[in-house]
C-alpha cells in the first residue's frame, strides 16, 4: 500500500488539482501491479503558521510523506527510480508555484504489518492479488 500524505499551505492546490494528481499517481502504481485501492492520498492543509522550515514560517510550502508497505526497493537503483518518478510527479506542480518550499521522503514498511479489511493482503504479484487488481476490491483469498 501506497500512502502518500500531502502535507500543504493553504492555496496549493483546487480540488481539481488534488484530483488529477492522485490519480497519476495511482496509475503509475497501478502500471506496477498494484490493485488500485491500494493507493492512497490524503491532502492535509496545513497553515502557514503551523508550517515551519528551518524554524522560519513557510507561506508556500508542501512536504510529503510517502509510505510503501505493498511493494520494498532492493537496491541504490530502484530507490532511485522510485525518488526520480517522485520527483517528476511533483516537479510540474512545484514549477507553477512560485517561492514553493517542497520536498518530499520515503518509508518502507514491514507489509507483515498491514491489513485491509481484516485480511492480510496476498502475495505481491500471486494470482490472488491479481484477482485482488481486477476486481478492485478485497475479498477472502
Amino acid at each position: 500500500m501506497p500512502l502518500w500524505t500531502i502535507h500543504h499551505t493553504p492555496g496549493i492546490f483546487t480540488d481539481e488539482e488534488k484530483h488529477e494528481l492522485a490519480t497519476r499517481i495511482t496509475d503509475h502504481y497501478e502500471k506496477a501491479g498494484l490493485p488500485r485501492f491500494y493507493v492512497i492520498a490524503l491532502f492535509k492543509e496545513t497553515s502557514t503558521e503551523d508550517f515551519y522550515v528551518g524554524g522560519e514560517p513557510t507561506p508556500v510550502g508542501i512536504r510529503v510523506v510517502i509510505d510503501h508497505i505493498a511493494r520494498h526497493s532492493h537496491s541504490t537503483g530502484d530507490r532511485q527510480r522510485i525518488t526520480h518518478w517522485i520527483n517528476g510527479i511533483l516537479a510540474p506542480l512545484a514549477q507553477a508555484k512560485p517561492n514553493l518550499h517542497w520536498e518530499f521522503h520515503v518509508d518502507e514498511t514491514s507489509e507483515e504489518l498491514w491489513m485491509i479489511n481484516g485480511l492480510v493482503p496476498p502475495p505481491g504479484g500471486s494470482e490472488a492479488e491479481k484477482a485482488w487488481a481486477r476486481a478492485n476490491a478485497v475479498s477472502a483469498y
